[in-house]
């Protein structure tokens, strides 16, 4: 429902090239947009239906249209989820410097800050709850409809909005600028499949409250866009620098006193609560992407607070690269918003179809006749879009949606090289002992290198310590220090031959001992947590890095913790 703080902008924004003439289709064109909205809810009920665990598209395509297409819904729906992040900071904090202009040259900060509160706040588990949502909520929905009813019983605004007019070059009412007005104001619809996912998030019985949640939804939403774009025509709002159409409204009805302040506020912490669904959504989505092996399977890992820290990593990164390239502007985002959200509703509404023709359910042809129409309309509407939005920044969502697609299937092909090469599915032959090589890389006379030679002793009894001559070392010294401590074991010295340590040993580690099991000791101080773990050089995991490669090779890591 956050999105009437920006569907109804998108469209006015473009309609304006055309003046006063443009403005008044504002409610014609939303009036097309709900009639879509219609014919979304009452298809996504059958989808709620049909697919009570949840999932949307991608849960649809996975069941009825393949592994591609799947992924295809999953790219969608993360392109979604991220822009619905970038879209729901940037409309918000437009609200909040709309309410206070002084804050107006800020805005990019102001958007990275909040991105950063919420991303922070997800990464320690701080999780939503319907409780929590329902007070910003009513007083956002209310707050609206009084905005709408006031302004319906006004003659004339209450107080004018003063700013620089948004200039556009003029143009003459077409069909093409009708329909880049309605390719616009389709980002109004981006939430509809928000219930389909979450089906298993509501209390039993599930479908029928989340049809009836979806329907309430539908209601609200469509009173909303249609009673806005009233007052739009009614007061002839035009575009202006620095002030959205929704404040432009809100004084046009209520004035600049306290309630024009409360339903700012309420707008720009329910466009917050918005941002923050994506942080439910997405890590979930990326963790059942990485269990279908479609995303590295560190996306699947939960930290003990029950966190998808790489998913949640993940979306605030990409939200922080959208927000700085578009300066926060949401005007500049919601074109791309769209496109993704209408290639999931048109998956979704394809693999209902084919659904309703295997099932063969009572009414399943009204039911096919439903979806194929909504499938038919939604289709239409993504290619209205993309064309429409092809040069404003349309091209980037055509570009990644397929290089996503194409990223998962790589990995996905990956891991079934992986566990092809585990050999999981066979009984495997009795595990046979064979002589081990143990090699230590020494690189002092110290307390650290003893304990390395004792964990080495300890694993088996042909040990090796050695040790890389590196430029400007004083190796007479170090090998006076070595007889004297005198460890009982063979000291080999390596030649730096490359400039790092790991190449001397990977060489020597690879040329001899053949046959055998080798495996590399690397001691090594563990550092205090935080700043600290810059400290040490690092060339344990220099060495680390390239004795990996070797697949006969044993690394054994030995932390010695600081006091």
């Amino acid at each position: 429902m956050a999105s009437v703080a920006y569907g109804p902008e998108a469209i006015v924004l473009v309609l304006a090239a055309a003046g006063s003439a443009g403005l008044g289709f504002t409610l014609p064109v939303t009036l097309a947009i709900v009639v879509l909205l219609a014919v979304l809810i009452a298809s996504y009920r059958q989808v709620i239906a049909a697919f009570p665990n949840g999932g949307g598209a991608y849960a649809v395509a996975k069941s009825q249209l393949g592994r591609r297409t799947s992924l295809v819904a999953a790219a969608s729906l993360i392109v979604d989820y991220i822009l619905n992040v970038a879209v729901s900071i940037a409309a918000g904090v437009a609200a909040l410097t709309s309410a206070f202009p002084g804050l107006f040259s800020y805005t990019v900060w102001i958007c990275l800050a909040v991105l950063a509160g919420i991303t922070v706040l997800n990464l320690y588990g701080i999780r939503e709850s319907a409780r929590a949502f329902m007070a910003p909520t009513v007083v956002f929905v209310l707050g609206i409809f009084v905005v709408i009813v006031a302004g319906l019983l006004r003659a004339h605004p209450e107080t004018v909005a003063t700013g620089t007019v948004v200039q556009e070059n003029a143009r003459t009412i077409g069909i093409l600028l009708l329909l880049k007005a309605f390719s616009s104001g389709c980002a109004a619809l981006t939430g509809v499949e928000a219930i389909a996912n979450a089906v298993p998030s509501f209390q039993a019985p599930k479908v029928k409250r989340a049809q009836r949640a979806e329907v309430a939804l539908g209601v609200l939403l469509g009173l909303m866009l249609i009673g806005l774009a009233t007052l739009i025509g009614k007061f002839s709002i035009h575009p202006i620098d620095g002030t959205t159409i929704l404040s432009q409204l809100t004084e046009a009805a209520l004035g600049h006193g306290i309630t024009y302040y409360v339903v700012q506020f309420a707008t720009v912490i329910l466009l917050a609560l918005a941002a923050n669904t994506s942080y439910g959504g997405l890590p979930t989505l990326t963790k059942i992407l990485a269990d279908d092996n479609c995303l590295p399977h560190r996306f699947a890992v939960s930290s003990q607070r029950q966190v998808y820290r790489f998913g949640v990593l993940a979306l605030g990164i990409s939200a922080a690269v959208l927000l700085i390239a578009s300066r926060g502007n949401m005007n500049a985002l919601v074109p791309l918003f769209a496109i993704g959200v209408f290639v999931g509703f048109t998956i979704a509404q394809v693999g209902m179809v084919r659904h309703w023709l295997q099932v063969r359910t009572d009414g399943w042809r009204w039911r096919i006749a439903l979806n194929g129409f909504g499938a038919v309309l939604t289709a239409v509407a993504t290619v209205v879009t993309t064309a429409m939005k092809f040069m404003e920044g349309a091209w980037l969502i055509v570009l990644v949606l397929p290089l996503l697609v194409v990223a998962m299937e790589r990995v996905r092909s990956t891991y079934g090289k992986i566990e092809g090469c585990r050999g999981r599915g066979c009984l495997p032959e009795e595990p046979r002992p064979t002589e081990t090589a143990i090699v230590v890389p020494v690189s002092e006379v110290s307390e650290l290198s003893r304990e390395a030679l004792s964990a080495a002793m300890s694993l088996g009894r042909d040990v090796t310590a050695v040790h890389v001559c590196l430029p400007d070392e004083n190796i007479t010294v170090f090998t006076k220090e070595w007889e004297s401590w005198h460890p009982g074991v063979r000291l080999i010295l390596l030649e730096d031959g490359d400039a790092t340590v790991g190449g001397p040993v990977a060489r020597y580690v690879r040329d001899n001992f053949p046959g055998r099991r080798k495996v590399v000791v690397i001691a090594e101080v563990e550092p205090p947590a935080g700043w600290n773990r810059v400290l040490p050089s690092h060339r344990s995991d220099e060495l680390e890095k390239v004795l990996r490669k070797m697949s006969d090779t044993v690394v054994c890591h030995l932390r010695v913790q600081t006091a």
